[in-house]
This record gives structure tokens, C-alpha cells and sequence, in this order.
């Protein structure tokens, strides 16, 4: 395979500072925090006050909260500490992808609201699509990754 042409012309030039530092393992890690910090968050203050976990089940109409409470904690904590460990960071990512719409669409129910709570459930709704559309990109670059992503 031939070598670019900026690799022929300038054969040992090293690439940009901000390349390096975007290449940096801790700031991966850091971006993947980010955006597991409110499922880490959610799922400490459920499992902190689990009467508050099923109080939130039961507001949105869901049962049996208990067991569902006990489940989504399981499933946000668990799911954001596969995405940062990088073991098996697709299956937490794809996990909290549907999580995050599964919820959006108990949650968030904009066509059924009027004025300003029907503006601030739709941004809402689409910021929540676009969350979990920055996790199907998290699976999808773990999955395509030399040895899971890892």
C-alpha cells in the first residue's frame, strides 16, 4: 500500500497536539463518564431511597414497582459499569440505548401535554433520543474495536 502524501512529504512529522490529547485513554474513559453520569446518578438515588424508586414506578403507572425499581437499579448501575470497564461495553451500551427510550417514552409523553410542559417534555424527549443515539455509537465502535473495544 502506497503512503498518503503527507506521509511522503513529511515522513516524520508528528500529529497535532490536540490529536494526541484527543487519542488520550483517560479522556475516552472520561467522555464514557460523562455519559454514563446520570445512570450512575439515577441508579445511586434509587438504591439509596428505594421508596422513592417505587414511588416513581408507581407515578408513571408501572408494576409491580418494586420488582421494576429493583430492576431498573440493576439495570443503570450495571449497564454504566460495563460501558466503563470496557467489559462487554456494547451490551451495557445497546442496554441503556433501549433503557433510555423505553424510559423517554414513559416518561416524556409531550403529544399528550399542552404548553409550556408539552415544550419542556419534548425537548426532553429528543435530547433522551439523541442519549441514546450517542450509545448505539458507543456499541458500535466497541463491537467494530480489535478485541471488543478494549
Amino acid at each position: 500500500m502506497k503512503p498518503s502524501r503527507s506521509a511522503q512529504t513529511h515522513p516524520t512529522r508528528t500529529p497535532p497536539r490536540w490529536r494526541v490529547w484527543a487519542a488520550a485513554p483517560a479522556l475516552h474513559w472520561l467522555a464514557l463518564l460523562l455519559l454514563c453520569a446520570a445512570y450512575l446518578q439515577g441508579g445511586l438515588n434509587k438504591l439509596t431511597d428505594f421508596g422513592g424508586a417505587v414511588a416513581e414506578m408507581r407515578h408513571f403507572g408501572l408494576s409491580p414497582a418494586a420488582p421494576l425499581a429493583a430492576a431498573v437499579i440493576l439495570g443503570e448501575l450495571g449497564a454504566a459499569l460495563l460501558v466503563l470497564s470496557g467489559r462487554l461495553r456494547w451490551l451495557g451500551a445497546l442496554g441503556l440505548a433501549l433503557f433510555t427510550v423505553a424510559a423517554t417514552f414513559v416518561a416524556n409523553r409531550y403529544w399528550e401535554m399542552q404548553g409550556m410542559q408539552r415544550f419542556m417534555a419534548a425537548n426532553s424527549f429528543y435530547e433522551h433520543l439523541g442519549l441514546a443515539g450517542a450509545f448505539l455509537l458507543v456499541a458500535w465502535h466497541d463491537l467494530r474495536a480489535p478485541q471488543g473495544g478494549r
